[in-house]
């Protein structure tokens, strides 16, 4: 399985409009950080997980030729807004996509892309096929998902396990019984916002404890802010088994 990071930034992204911090004015282009989301290319399918306001330039930037899925975690704009931009992918492959999304995710999605539900269907809309998910475990083509409750601050998300992939964003605090879920993984994705300390997103540290708490073979760190630190320096501070994501990233599981 082939795992693509197309962003690893928060909702603002790194460079942050009008900032001139060290971080956004970076010239490492490890720094500069698209909206969170990942690519997921298993044997049968290709599956993105969140299309937020920057899918069009990701699909583009990593060079995406075929679309299956995508799958949400949930309904915060940063992790929604891009999904109007799988009209070319109906068009040329002429396919619906499939998105997996539980039922409040699926009420956003209504109320922000009322057009693409409605009873009128003209050319050119998102063509879609809607899955309800919830927390029992789900199959696309033949890859076994398995949602992980996260609570972002007390909104509850969902987090994904894949075979020995695990990927979370947007975490604040984890129940035994999810942890439970991911223990085992090889790979583990999670976001470390920032050095201080956050209402709804791991910081810094408390990513690190969990990551130690998983013990997974490799951790990669992701929805990050401005806030962190520069890459390069931020990575130096690492246990060894520890990375900052980036954006382009590719990793095989």
């Amino acid at each position: 399985m082939k795992i693509t990071f197309l962003g690893t930034g928060t909702s603002q992204g790194i460079p942050v409009i009008s900032c001139g911090c060290e971080i956004c004015s970076s010239k490492d282009f490890r720094d500069n950080r698209l909206r969170t989301s990942v690519l997921v290319e298993t044997e049968d399918k290709t599956i993105v997980i969140d299309s937020g306001p920057d899918f069009r330039y990701q699909m583009l930037r990593a060079g995406v030729k075929d679309l299956d899925a995508i799958v949400f975690t949930h309904e915060h704009k940063d992790h929604i807004a891009g999904l109007d931009d799988i009209r070319p992918f109906n068009y040329l492959l002429k396919k619906d996509i499939h998105i997996y999304a539980d039922s409040r995710v699926q009420k956003a999605l209504k109320r922000e892309f009322s057009y693409i539900f409605s009873d009128i269907h003209y050319p050119g809309l998102p063509q879609i096929q809607i899955h309800d998910i919830d927390k029992e475990p789900f199959t696309i083509g033949e890859t076994l998902f398995i949602p992980i409750e996260i609570m972002h601050y007390k909104l509850p998300i969902l987090g994904y396990r894949i075979n020995d992939f695990t990927y979370i964003t947007d975490a604040k605090t984890v129940s035994a019984s999810s942890i439970e879920k991911i223990k085992g993984s090889k790979v583990l994705v999670v976001n470390a916002l920032q050095r201080s300390t956050h209402i709804s997103h791991f910081n810094l540290e408390q990513a690190i404890a969990f990551a130690k708490e998983i013990n997974a073979e490799t951790t990669y760190f992701t929805h990050i802010s401005h806030n962190l630190g520069l890459h390069a320096e931020v990575e130096q501070e690492l246990p060894p088994n520890i990375k900052l994501a980036y954006d382009g990233l590719v990793i095989e599981v």
